[in-house]
């Protein structure tokens, strides 16, 4: 028997909602909590193989989701290529100086070393039975993205000029070869998932929203972003690209080619419905979990009856939130469980 997920990105099959939801792993929960108190360097947690399998787990032991996904971060990769990572509390990651011309002197057995843990994790993972039937869904950051805080150095949350963001801190020849080192150990990042056991792989471009205008769009987000979902749909596993903030979600889909498009919370669903002939994954505000039930019903509702006849995967348009009660997301999960 395959998975929900998979009935809904290969079969386009519209009869049962499959849902798991972004970060379902990790801070909202007491159990991760806990551990996180035990462990406060971010990195180290993520490249523990002994306690990533347990936090992977843990949602998929509190609700019925269909997949779990590693717990781990976009900002691994540039981890692995030797630059600094730490996250500070209050504040979100820090990143080091970036040394470009010394990216070209990683080799693949370096950086593998360097994400092993991450690896080994996923293994353990999709070996779990509570995987039966279940997807295992392993992730990277884009190309664009993955740029952004390579050289901006952490999140560019208060940053609405492109030029502020990058064009003072780096040459337009430099972010060039910059994007295609980032794009080769993606490729590597995601075949050694892949090969691990993780039967999908999403592609979040956070930061997809600062980008606009064609030659912006066509170089930094749809050419590479196409070149690593040409590059995972020859592995043999569907592709789930979350483009955040992106006006331009049709044309995305048009030239980008992912199995699945996953929309965010300030996307009009009914366009994306009417617009979009893929199947479609999230778009409900993180937010509205912290409500009350009511609330939560009319809108995870609305977003079922809004896509009835398409193939939807449920999930939010963003992370879950630190201080979501897990009482709401059971309520939420056994609503889109219960909806026919």
């Amino acid at each position: 028997m395959s998975s929900l997920i998979q009935n809904c990105i290969i079969k386009k099959n519209t009869t049962n909602v499959p849902i798991w939801i972004m970060r379902q792993a990790g801070r909202y929960l007491p159990e991760f909590r806990k551990i996180r108190k035990e462990n406060p360097d971010f990195i180290e947690l993520c490249l523990n193989k002994n306690l990533t399998p347990q936090i992977t787990l843990q949602p998929l032991k509190r609700f019925d989701l269909d997949a779990a996904i590693i717990f781990s971060d976009i900002l691994m990769l540039p981890y692995a290529l030797n630059q600094k990572v730490e996250f500070k509390k209050g504040i979100g990651p820090i990143l080091g100086d970036l040394e470009i011309e010394k990216l070209s002197d990683i080799n693949e057995k370096e950086f593998y070393n360097k994400l092993k843990p991450v690896y080994e994790a996923i293994n353990i993972v999709s070996k779990d039975k509570m995987l039966k039937n279940k997807d295992m869904i392993g992730f990277v950051g884009a190309p664009w993205t993955i740029l952004v805080y390579m050289v901006y150095k952490k999140s560019p949350k208060e940053v609405k000029n492109i030029n502020d963001l990058l064009f003072n801190k780096i040459k337009k020849d430099k972010i060039d070869i910059l994007i295609s080192i980032i794009v080769k150990f993606l490729k590597m990042h995601i075949k050694n998932q892949v090969d691990n056991g993780a039967t999908i792989i999403q592609i979040f471009d956070s930061w997809a929203g600062l980008v606009n205008g064609d030659f912006a769009m066509d170089n930094y987000i749809y050419k590479p972003t196409y070149e690593l979902v040409d590059y995972a749909k020859k592995l043999g596993v569907p592709i789930i690209c979350f483009p955040r903030g992106t006006k331009k979600y049709k044309e995305y889909c048009k030239i980008v080619k992912p199995d699945v498009i996953s929309i965010d919370y300030e996307i009009d669903p009914v366009v994306i419905a009417k617009e979009i002939d893929i199947p479609i994954q999230g778009g409900l505000d993180p937010k509205i979990l912290l409500s009350d039930k009511d609330k939560l019903k009319k809108e995870v509702i609305k977003y079922l009856e809004i896509f009835k006849n398409h193939s939807y995967i449920f999930n939010l348009g963003h992370g879950i939130m630190p201080n979501t009660e897990p009482d709401m997301l059971d309520y939420l999960v056994k609503l889109v469980k219960d909806f026919k």
